[in-house]
């Protein structure tokens, strides 16, 4: 359904970047046994369609909120206050005023060692 959703955008407007956040799955977290599968599937739908794709690793995520939050059993409210952090944290130089970074362009340029 994501990947589907991402490509219909890309088809839509194809001069616009797009910036995705995937969660990357782990069985400390989840049992759910078609997370891998699902996940490695929708990387090269990723790779296609969106110009920048942010990896968030569940299991980081999860010893994060074990090792410096001291949280004995972490909920997935927990992991997503993380999560929307980090997406916080990126995504600043889009929200405020300044010379880095100021568009997901300028931002990918700078981020991405190798273009495709």
């Amino acid at each position: 359904m994501g990947t589907l959703l991402i490509s219909k955008i890309r088809e839509e407007f194809p001069d616009r970047m797009m910036a995705t956040f995937s969660v990357v799955p782990s069985p400390k977290v989840s049992d759910t046994v078609v997370e891998p599968y699902n996940a490695t599937l929708s990387v090269h739908q990723l790779v296609e369609n969106s110009d920048e794709t942010f990896c968030i690793d569940n299991e980081a995520l999860y010893d994060i909120c074990m090792r410096t939050l001291k949280l004995n059993n972490p909920s997935y409210g927990d992991l997503n206050h993380l999560v929307s952090a980090v997406m916080s944290g990126v995504t600043t130089c889009l929200r405020f005023p300044g010379q880095l970074n100021s568009d997901l362009r300028k931002l990918a340029v700078n981020m991405v060692p190798f273009p495709r």
